[in-house]
């Protein structure tokens, strides 16, 4: 399933696959098991109202929890270009032999950071962590160095800068890790097979194109959610605009 939600495009094919059928099984059940007899279309259509209009909800709330994760993944972007960015600043303060080295180190870990919001595999992905873990080692232990050889408050300035530059990297990771819950999806395609099983169930006609509007409706759906939803599916991503301006600045200097 988490393959699944991770390819929206697949995702789309799925449930519209899936939503047909449970339309057409409706219609089905309609025409050759059990017909919807007409004194009992009033409360049904009542039943058929309510359950839609459930599934808007439920598709409306989701949809929602979808933009806001995103907002989350670009505000945690700027942040952390404004963090690197600072420190690389601060890192005058320190001894000139730790500020090029932190200035440097600074550089390869924004390099790092945008590979990560660009790359899309899954094996360069690791490698990307790898050296993000070890150049934000590296950095941590040049500026401790610096504090334990002259502590002084212009020295913990500089040491702050680099606990927010760290920081910024895992509130990302955390953004991105915090996606829509597997059971709410669970719950939203469930209650869609039943709303399409209810509709097949009470059209009187069994036209596959009327039929088909409702699926294609809500497969679209899902796959708008799906692609907002995920970081790195689909074709809707977070662009490290502010990191790319940030690198493209400090190389130019």
């Amino acid at each position: 399933m988490d393959r699944v939600l991770n390819a929206p495009l697949l995702l789309f094919l799925c449930s519209l696959v899936a939503l047909w059928i449970c339309s057409r099984l409706g219609n089905l059940i309609s025409a050759r098991l059990r017909p919807l007899r007409e004194d009992e279309r009033k409360d049904f259509e009542v039943v058929s109202a309510a359950t839609l209009t459930l599934l808007g909800l439920i598709i409306g709330f989701s949809f929602s929890m979808a933009i806001s994760r995103y907002d989350q993944r670009k505000n945690y972007e700027e942040a952390e270009a404004n963090a690197i960015g600072t420190e690389y600043v601060r890192a005058d303060l320190l001894p000139s032999s730790e500020a090029g080295k932190v200035r440097e180190l600074l550089k390869s870990y924004l390099n790092q950071r945008v590979l990560f919001y660009e790359s899309r595999d899954r094996g360069q992905l690791a490698h990307i962590n790898a050296d993000t873990a070890r150049l934000q080692d590296q950095m941590w232990s040049t500026v401790q160095a610096a504090a334990n050889a002259k502590p002084s408050p212009i020295i913990a300035l500089t040491v702050a800068g680099m606990n927010d530059v760290l920081n910024s990297q895992g509130y990302t990771q955390a953004a991105w890790w915090n996606r829509i819950p597997m059971a709410a999806w669970g719950l939203m395609l469930a209650i869609a097979m039943l709303c399409n099983l209810l509709v097949g169930y009470g059209s009187k006609r069994s036209d596959r194109l009327v039929l088909s509007v409702l699926p294609l409706a809500l497969s679209i759906s899902f796959f708008l959610i799906a692609d907002i939803d995920s970081p790195r599916g689909g074709v809707i991503h977070v662009m490290p605009q502010n990191l790319v301006s940030l690198s493209e600045s400090l190389h130019a200097q």
